[in-house]
């Protein structure tokens, strides 16, 4: 008893079963085969992580940028088609004089009897078409004098800097009288002098941002792969010097709707019977008391969107 119980004693304890191994792969490997593995587990990483930065910034977008979008598209949208969406004839009287805001005129009338929505309708296109020219202007001109500051330097720089300063020195408003005055009152010229004002924001931040490209070593680089002045201009510096122009872009937009409908306002802008928010706050001055709405409304808009597109250059620019 004791021999047969010390061989049961001596027997070693059971082990548990090993995991069942899977028999090999019979076809070999291609040498190919790991690294597009880790290439698709790193595309579907990184299409991971892109998923969760768009919902992240789309969960980050404020609200204001929301309504500053939907205030563009709506002024826009008016400026495009303002025969189709103007209830009524902006230049023909269609209800009684100074009839305040109801269903069928809901914006009132002027004093004449025409409809305020329909006019207003109408001024967005002339304010719009008149801003989309003076910052155009301003664009193209503040572009090619900031790039040959920036670019060429020494005598080209300090001469056109000078210019610039000469420009920041006076106030806007007093040169776009002082060339409306010259040349003429009416849209076009209204627009052309608050053009001739903003060329000095563009060509300094223009030169600004030429001058810290031009130093980078990719710049250095094309110039020591033998590539020519103009070559790295147009392909290398020019592109990578704009992006903080497309934010300055909706601010001098809504700084010249704002500076056109001074004009207006003073009689310098466009003439009657065309509408322009301006003119028509200029027109209700006098009437505030028993027609308020005849200021309110163009008022109203006007600074809607002059807010608006300041708000999205501050979201263009980076900042909340």
């Amino acid at each position: 008893m004791s021999n047969s119980a010390k061989l049961v004693d001596d027997t070693p304890a059971a082990q548990p079963a090993p995991d069942a191994v899977r028999p090999l792969d019979p076809r070999p490997a291609w040498p190919g085969e790991a690294s597009q593995a880790r290439g698709r587990s790193v595309r579907l990483a990184g299409g991971r992580s892109r998923s969760r930065r768009l919902g992240q910034s789309a969960r980050a977008w404020p609200v204001s940028v929301a309504l500053a979008c939907l205030v563009v598209a709506v002024i826009i949208t008016w400026a495009a088609f303002p025969e189709l969406l103007a209830p009524h004839s902006a230049w023909d009287p269609s209800g009684a004089s100074l009839e305040p805001p109801s269903a069928k005129h809901l914006f009132g009338t002027d004093l004449i009897g025409r409809d305020q929505l329909a006019r207003v309708i109408f001024g967005a296109r002339e304010s719009l078409l008149g801003a989309a020219l003076a910052v155009t202007l301003g664009l193209v001109a503040g572009i090619t004098l900031g790039t040959i500051a920036g670019a060429a330097g020494g005598v080209a720089d300090q001469i056109v800097m000078r210019a610039v300063d000469v420009l920041l020195a006076v106030p806007a408003l007093l040169a776009a009288l002082v060339v409306v005055v010259l040349l003429g009152r009416g849209t076009t010229n209204a627009a052309l002098a608050v053009g001739i004002g903003s060329v000095a924001g563009f060509a300094r931040l223009v030169r600004a941002e030429v001058v810290k490209v031009r130093h980078s070593e990719y710049v250095e680089a094309a110039y020591s792969s033998g590539g020519s002045f103009a070559t790295v201009l147009i392909r290398h510096i020019l592109p990578n010097s704009l992006r903080p122009v497309l934010a300055l872009l909706p601010l001098q937009l809504g700084g010249a709707i704002l500076a056109l409908a001074t004009l207006g306002f003073l009689g310098y802008g466009v003439q009657p019977p065309d509408p322009e928010w301006g003119m028509m706050i200029a027109d209700g001055r006098n009437l505030l008391g028993s027609a308020p709405w005849i200021t309110a409304f163009p008022g109203l808009l006007l600074a809607a969107t002059v807010l608006a597109t300041h708000r999205l250059s501050r979201s263009l620019g980076g900042r909340s």
